[in-house]
This record gives C-alpha cells, structure tokens and sequence, in this order.
C-alpha cells in the first residue's frame, strides 16, 4: 500500500494564476521536482530534467516545482525565485515552500521527509506517493516509471515494480 501524498504548503505561487493542490490534481499523475536556486544539482539536473518530463509528456502529466529553501535563505527570496525562473524559462508552476518555524526547514520539505535538494516525487492519479528520490534518477528510468503511472488503471494498483 502507497501513502497518501501530503498536501503541498505554499505561501506563494508563481506560473499560474490557479494555484494547484494535489486535492484538485487527482486522477493525473504528478511530478514535483523539489530545488533550490542556488543547487547546482537542481540547476544542472533537476530543472533541465523537469522541464524534458513536460514537454515528452505534455498533458499525460502536471508537473510542479517546489522551492524548498532550507540554507541562504536571505538570497533566495521570492523577488529573485521570479528572475530565476524567467532566466531558466521555466513555465510549469512552482510554489514556494512555507518556511517552517524551527531550524527554518520548510514546512513541504518536513512533510515528504527530504533530504535536500534536488528531491523528485511522483504522485499517482489516486493521490498517492509513488516515489520519493533524493539526487538525479536517469532520464530513461524516469521515463519508465511515469510511463507505468501513466499507463495505470484510474483505479491504481497498490504495486509498481522497481
């Protein structure tokens, strides 16, 4: 059985004038790359990453950013997030993770348990979190593991081979 996917939490939201919740995203298949802007990892590889999974996937996923600032929280506020995303041309919506309020770990970051940044999760149709990844998963098994969310029944499975 798959846990349920914690409820993003977001004090601000950019990219979109609807601000998504994995409530109203149910019955689609979900990709949140969770970064900071000043990870190279997130910068190199996460984004890049998440920016192929919506344009090879289209409208057979959504896919979200999560802004999770954990460390030099004073450079990434929310003014330079927005230039930070028209220099990337990042157009999928992206939230900024609520800060929390002890050691400053944001509030979505605590939820899903992360490690750091960058962080990928999969939500399934059913709401489910189907995969929880620290650090960059290859382009070809990511694209397979989507594809098998993908291709699920709406119903879902409570299995997904590895």
């Amino acid at each position: 059985m798959y846990p349920k996917a914690p409820e993003l939490t977001i004090s601000q939201w950019f990219n979109t004038d609807d601000p998504p919740s994995l409530g109203a995203l149910r019955g689609q298949v979900v990709v949140i790359e969770a970064f900071q802007m000043l990870c190279p990892g997130c910068v190199s590889q996460g984004i890049p990453q998440a920016q192929r999974v919506q344009r090879s996937f289209g409208t057979d996923v959504t896919v979200l950013g999560l802004h999770s600032v954990f460390e030099h929280h004073e450079a990434m506020t929310p003014v330079a997030l927005e230039a930070f995303l028209h220099e990337y041309h990042i157009t999928f919506p992206v939230g900024v993770d609520e800060p929390g309020p002890v050691n400053g770990i944001p509030l979505t970051m605590q939820s899903y348990q992360l490690r750091g940044t960058p962080s990928l999760l999969l939500v399934d149709r059913l709401g489910r979190l189907r995969l929880n990844a620290f650090g960059h998963i290859e382009d070809l098994d990511l694209g397979a593991v989507i594809a098998r969310l993908i291709d699920e029944s709406p119903q879902g499975t409570d299995r997904l081979d590895p």
